[in-house]
């Protein structure tokens, strides 16, 4: 039995990633997306995680997570600090690591039915340089 059969609900899972694309279901994803277990937003943001502003986050927040998992390309990576100081500020945690980790973290904060957002920046850098 399927996990999502239990509840009548689908859940978006991750089913697979790369460094250059993340599939969802049979979503495949290039660019930074939002993956949630009721939703998934392909095209929340053009740019690189470097210029990431509080703006962007507006398509975030209706989605009510108590934690996002924030999948970077680059080992290191953050979030610019006004973007950690949005989440702070609202008492919702952000949690910073590569994509391949935050891809399955994901998958098993959702399948737990916890308020979990993947913010996700698949791209043609490397996951490991």
């Amino acid at each position: 039995m399927r996990l999502d059969e239990a509840t009548g609900q689908t859940i978006h899972l991750i089913r697979a990633y790369a460094a250059e694309v993340i599939t969802v279901g049979t979503q495949q994803l290039t660019g930074p997306c939002l993956v949630a277990p009721a939703t998934v937003i392909a095209q929340w943001y053009s740019g690189e995680l470097a210029d990431l502003g509080e703006a962007h986050l507006e398509l975030l927040w209706p989605l009510a997570p108590e934690v996002v998992l924030l999948g970077t390309r680059l080992p290191g990576e953050r979030a610019p600090a006004a973007v950690r100081s949005a989440f702070s500020q609202r008492g919702v945690a952000l949690e910073t690591m590569d994509l391949g980790a935050a891809c399955r973290t994901y998958n098993v904060l959702a399948q737990e039915d916890r308020a979990v957002v993947a913010a996700l920046f698949p791209g043609t850098t490397p996951l490991r340089p």
